[in-house]
């Protein structure tokens, strides 16, 4: 296992896992381009088609976690819940406290098989980034720009859009919208001190439009809210950096099924609704914080093999080539082309580690640094 481990956390592994990872997404945009004269004919099955396409990108990142890194999930729920998982579309809540918390939310997706029908709330900005970006504006992700008058209209309809979807979804919503971190919770309780709402100790204060907004306009679409709450085992810290090295994280979810009939209706109410549920899930934190686990029965949802099966399809499609050429590169190349070569390589090391270091927490968003943003829930 010692060796295993040395394997995993070499770079020249890393540089190939990401070489897949970037040729494979370009040609998986490529073909959701040439499936754009589709869409005016016959929109539900561009849907479909670019659901399973999508799927050959994202579940490249559940594969790393699961299969690469080995890390467990355990899901603590209970059973009536369990049984419709997976058989119904849901908005799913989620905390935003760790660099790979959107890696767990994946998984959780791919194991009740709905990874490539999954939704988000992005920036505006990365429908303009290839890869992750393009496969999400094709999945009909709503973006917004983080400015509410201008976001109100256009999330509302492209939320609407999602009404004649053709497949089970969930819409995935981290309603603190930035990742937690002391100076944004330290500024964010301040809001909660002036709002006189009670302060929270593990999460930021919810912004509530965005969570309004996508009931009010998934009402008669969507029949549940999923309450997840993730924490992880022995108090770890963990990063894409240390799954990319090879290292088994063990995640803990704490999911509740909640009728979307229960959510007040009036938008006032609905904040109110979802100002409790933030309350409860700090408390759900600090029990978990003190006893090592969460409430409920425990299920450990097994991974399902696709994620896995469609890593090693475009890995056996692109390595072969690529050591071809490396092999005919060093010994028919002149000495410029392999000095050029290297050179690119060290870019591609250069590059990979610097988006690492973007999902790192202290180079997070600096989206709710701010009081003045935070104030407007």
């Amino acid at each position: 296992m010692g060796l295993l481990r040395w394997i995993k956390s070499q770079f020249i592994c890393h540089l190939l896992i990401c070489y897949v990872f970037l040729v494979s997404g370009l040609v998986v945009n490529l073909l959701q381009i040439c499936t754009l004269p589709l869409w005016p004919v016959h929109k539900q099955l561009a849907r479909k088609i670019n659901c399973r396409l999508g799927y050959c990108i994202s579940s490249q990142m559940v594969a790393l976690l699961e299969w690469w890194s080995g890390t467990e999930c355990t899901l603590y729920t209970d059973p009536e819940s369990y049984r419709l998982y997976g058989k119904e579309n849901a908005i799913v809540i989620l905390n935003h406290n760790f660099e790979i918390d959107f890696l767990c939310g994946w998984t959780f997706c791919d194991r009740f098989g709905v990874l490539g029908t999954s939704k988000v709330m992005a920036k505006k900005e990365l429908a303009f980034v290839p890869l992750i970006g393009w496969m999400w504006y094709f999945q009909e992700i709503v973006f917004c720009k983080r400015k509410w008058e201008e976001d109100r209209r256009t999330v509302a309809r492209s939320l609407q859009n999602l009404q004649d979807y053709p497949e089970d979804f969930w819409f995935l919503l981290f309603c603190e919208g930035t990742r937690f971190t002391e100076k944004k919770h330290q500024i964010s309780m301040q809001v909660a001190e002036t709002k006189g709402l009670p302060k929270l100790r593990h999460h930021l204060l919810p912004r509530t439009k965005g969570f309004c907004v996508t009931v009010q306009n998934l009402r008669g679409k969507v029949t549940a809210v999923y309450d997840s709450t993730l924490n992880f085992r022995n108090n770890e810290t963990p990063t894409l950096r240390g799954v990319l090295n090879g290292k088994k994280y063990h995640a803990d979810l704490y999911v509740r099924r909640i009728p979307l009939d229960s959510i007040p209706e009036d938008e006032a109410e609905c904040a109110a609704w979802l100002h409790r549920l933030y309350q409860e899930k700090d408390k759900f934190q600090e029990q978990y914080m003190q006893t090592g686990h969460f409430p409920g029965p425990v299920k450990s949802p097994p991974c399902r093999p696709w994620a896995l099966i469609n890593w090693l399809f475009w890995a056996s499609l692109l390595l072969y080539p690529f050591f071809i050429l490396a092999v005919q590169l060093f010994y028919a190349g002149s000495t410029p082309t392999i000095v050029a070569t290297i050179a690119v390589c060290i870019g591609a090391s250069v590059a990979v580690r610097w988006m690492i270091g973007q999902t790192e927490i202290d180079r997070g968003s600096s989206y709710g640094n701010r009081k003045s943003p935070l104030n407007n829930n």
